[in-house]
């Protein structure tokens, strides 16, 4: 079955994209839950036209989004909190914390995009994950520092 996406849809493919997929997988999934349309001999020719224009829309974006990464990249921020023995941090630090230190920095992410290898509950210096696309998932350097007494 060829489906059209309108939406990006985890290890399948983007919005905009036509692909064939199993007959139950669209028809149980992916139409059902309006990720996509069904493509027929018909309505195939209005699909590609509208494939193009998306295309040239991911374009400007990606162009936009490894911008932004470039700009990430060279980011580092530094988060104080108050700690128990000067070395560990009463709790973590959560992703949106990390969100609200980069928008004091001028980059505007959801606490969504910002991804840890392992909870951070200790006085350090980290890498942190900021996962703009599925291919550009840039790297920030987060500090965390003991809070003056």
């Amino acid at each position: 079955m060829k489906v059209y996406l309108l939406k990006n849809v985890e290890k399948v493919g983007m919005a905009g994209e036509i692909l064939k997929v199993a007959d139950g997988f669209g028809a149980n999934y992916l139409i059902p839950h309006k990720l996509a349309l069904a493509v027929t001999p018909e309505n195939e020719s209005f699909y590609q036209k509208k494939k193009k224009t998306v295309e040239d829309r991911k374009e400007v974006i990606a162009t936009e989004t490894s911008m932004l990464a470039e700009k990430i990249k060279a980011i580092s921020v530094t988060l104080k909190r108050k700690m128990a023995n000067g070395q560990k941090l009463f709790g973590s630090v959560a992703p949106a914390e990390v969100a609200d230190l980069l928008a004091e920095k001028g980059v505007s992410v959801s606490k969504n995009q910002i991804l840890f290898d392992k909870p951070i509950k200790e006085k350090g210096t980290y890498e942190v994950t900021v996962k703009l696309s599925s291919r550009l998932q840039p790297k920030i350097k987060l500090v965390v520092a003991a809070l003056p007494e």
